[in-house]
Formats: C-alpha cells, sequence, structure tokens
C-alpha cells in the first residue's frame, strides 16, 4: 500500500536530529515532492502525534517559526526549540549553524 502525502512528511519530520530544524521545502523535497511546502503546513497542523513527530522542528527557509503553530503558538515553537540548544538571532533560527544537513536525492 502506497503511503499518503501527510504519511510520507511526517516520516521526513520524525528524521530531523534533536537540536537541528529543517524548511517546508526541504521537508517536501525529502518526501518526494518539491512543491509540496504547503501541504507540509497542512500536514503538520495536523500531527496526530505530537509526541512522537516534531513539528516543531520545521521553519520557514529565513528561520521563521510558525505564528500559527497548532501546538501552542510560535512562542511554544521557540520554547521547544531553546530547549534543544537552537539559537536565534533577531528573532529567526540561525539557519547556517542549524539547519539540517540531510541531502536530498
Amino acid at each position: 500500500m502506497e503511503q499518503s502525502a501527510f504519511e510520507k512528511i511526517y516520516e521526513v519530520v520524525k528524521q530531523i536530529p534533536y537540536g537541528q530544524v529543517a524548511t517546508y521545502g526541504q521537508v517536501a523535497a525529502l518526501a518526494g515532492n518539491r512543491r509540496w511546502a504547503r501541504v507540509v503546513g497542512y500536514a503538520l497542523h495536523v500531527n496526530p502525534e505530537p509526541d512522537n513527530i516534531p513539528c516543531y522542528r520545521v521553519v520557514n527557509k529565513e528561520g521563521r517559526v510558525s505564528d500559527a503553530f497548532a501546538f501552542g503558538g510560535g512562542n511554544r515553537q521557540v520554547e521547544l526549540l531553546k530547549a534543544e540548544g537552537v539559537e536565534f538571532v533577531d528573532g529567526l533560527v540561525d539557519m547556517e549553524r542549524y539547519q539540517w544537513e540531510r541531502p536530498v536525492y
């Protein structure tokens, strides 16, 4: 049985290492379709297993957290990332230091 788009997205998000972040576009590409960046956002908003799928590790390409973070708002997302040692510069994740370096095939 083929995985749904959301299932593929969740599998990628589960792989983002502790203390690192990925962008919506990066998750989309790794899930199989570079055009799914918005779909990634929808999938994370309805995350069925927030304790298992670390959706807070996904940020936009500038390193901005989501104001619509489904599990407590943007401030909660910042708290969760900071708890993992992720640093922010002018309110944005320092992407050069904390972006996950997994290659896209």
